[in-house]
């Protein structure tokens, strides 16, 4: 199962996003990503990059600048002689242009080129402003270019966007749009555009983006999975009492609690005891675990905020000053511990949902067969969803391994570092799917445990509809048969329950 919309080729715009260099967002990223909508350069924006690009040449003309003067890595104290200057840039995206793996989906390069337009637009990069507006026309028209998966190690995305500058250049490849639009004119790219265009880690932040917009709304759900399972079980609502979490005021499990309360429509201080005495931690300790991925995700999308905005490009053209400030502001360790942090957050959501699974497989918890199973001599009922989820498990725990413990010596020693925010970038997008299906096992059994035993909440609560619209998607056969298409109905159902929850059914 693929996340959503990567393989989508085709473009529906219903809305614009003013792309300024400023206060572009994960949403905004998303959108133009799936083509929801047109992206619009900001008129202040423009102007900041004309005033860049100008002052970029003039410097370059005076002095030396990296990568527009000189070479890059280990060859920056080479000079480019002026009279082969203007080739030096074709011949800097040729060279770089080599990255390998499988082609990347659409959905993947089309949120790179709306990062790196609207870095380009905050004025840093001393690029020439047609560059921006031909980005801004493929993601309008839907074209995008052959990009490959592997080349960068954290400290730029210089191969992938080196592919970008030649298909610009005209000499790289473009994916037409679903309605057979082409690409873009041909920017005359020379030494004054091309380090300037592949200085950013553009694709990494745009997959960075599409996976943490994806996997906060199945966090999201998993909570309303929760919330279901917690009903099959009769459990107690005391874990989510306003003063548990007051005397412990971690701002993301307490949030986590009330809506817990919100969704079963308990009280915010419940009489104790209701229910048994300390349920498992599946259902006792989901504040505190679910808590902590609701804060992993906040902090990443701060991260996110800073990035996508960023004039991070080395050197960093500066009109006010005259100058082109050589840095490192490349560097992605925020990013890559980010990414890692929020991993390593939702493992914990997911093993916890498989915990709650083997619960509601136990007749001491459900008062029901084991496995909810049918009447069946010996059945197994849901036996196998144990199996499957922990399956899925492993693969998580595997993309789960935190990425910036990698190291990198490149460019004969002179690039010493690597923060392996790619990697991390990658592995966050390869979780979605083993997320999602361990969180529709879960979710099958719930549904299955909640009909056995005739019980239906308020169809006013949020568990409610939730509840409703899971038994319209999935079967009510509950002999022994083949579970694969009800984990795979249960795993695409979970995008819908944060707009149940949200009285939206859409």
């Amino acid at each position: 199962m693929a996340c959503p919309g990567e393989g989508s080729g085709g473009v529906t715009h219903t809305g614009l996003v003013v792309l300024d260099g400023i206060g572009l967002g994960v949403e905004d990223v998303v959108r133009l990503a799936d083509g929801s909508a047109r992206p619009v350069p900001g008129t202040d924006a423009m102007k900041r990059v004309t005033e860049s690009w100008d002052a970029a040449r003039r410097i370059a003309a005076t002095g030396r600048v990296y990568g527009r003067s000189t070479g890059v890595g280990a060859n920056r104290n080479e000079p480019v002689p002026t009279e082969a200057a203007a080739g030096h840039g074709l011949r800097l995206l040729r060279s770089h242009a080599g990255a390998i793996g499988d082609e990347l989906p659409a959905r993947q390069v089309r949120a790179m080129l709306a990062v790196r337009a609207n870095q380009l637009l905050a004025g840093g990069a001393g690029l020439r402003p047609t560059v921006v507006t031909a980005l801004c026309e493929a993601l309008a028209n839907g074209t995008h270019p052959v990009v490959n998966e592997f080349g960068s190690v954290g400290t730029g995305d210089i191969a992938a966007l080196a592919q970008v500058g030649l298909a610009l250049a005209g000499e790289h490849p473009w994916r037409p749009a679903g309605d057979g639009s082409g690409a873009p004119a041909a920017q005359p790219l020379d030494n004054n555009d091309a380090l300037a265009f592949i200085s950013s880690n553009a694709l990494t932040l745009g997959q960075s983006a599409l996976a943490l917009h994806e996997l906060r709304a199945l966090v999201e759900a998993t909570q309303v999975v929760a919330a279901l399972s917690l009903l099959a079980v009769d459990g107690s609502h005391e874990a989510y009492a306003a003063p548990v979490h007051a005397a412990r005021p971690h701002r993301g499990s307490a949030e986590v609690a009330r809506r817990m309360r919100w969704l079963i429509g308990a009280a915010d201080r419940p009489t104790p005891p209701l229910g048994r005495i300390q349920d498992p931690y599946g259902f006792r300790c989901l504040p505190q675990i679910h808590g902590p991925a609701h804060d992993a995700a906040d902090a990443l999308e701060k991260v996110l905020d800073v990035e996508i905005n960023a004039a991070a490009e080395n050197p960093l053209i500066s009109p006010e000053d005259m100058a082109a400030y050589h840095h490192g502001g490349f560097y992605q360790a925020q990013l890559a511990l980010a990414l890692d942090h929020f991993r390593l957050s939702l493992m914990q959501v997911a093993r916890l949902s498989t915990s709650r699974l083997s619960t509601l497989n136990e007749p001491a918890f459900t008062r029901l067969r084991p496995f909810l199973a049918d009447h069946e001599p010996a059945a197994s009922g849901v036996m196998i969803l144990e199996y499957a989820a922990g399956a899925a498990l492993g693969d998580l725990r595997a993309f789960s391994a935190p990425a910036s413990l990698g190291h990198a010596v490149l460019s004969r020693g002179v690039e010493e570092q690597a923060s392996f925010a790619s990697l991390a970038a990658r592995q966050t997008l390869r979780a979605c799917r083993a997320y999602r299906l361990v969180v529709g096992c879960e979710l099958v059994a719930a549904v299955r445990a909640l009909r056995q035993r005739d019980l239906r909440p308020d169809p006013e609560l949020p568990v409610g509809r939730a509840l409703r619209l899971a038994e319209s998607v999935l079967a009510e056969d509950q002999a022994d048969r083949p579970l694969t298409d009800d984990v795979t109905a249960a795993a695409a159902l979970l995008d819908r329950f944060p707009g149940i929850c949200r009285g939206s059914e859409s």
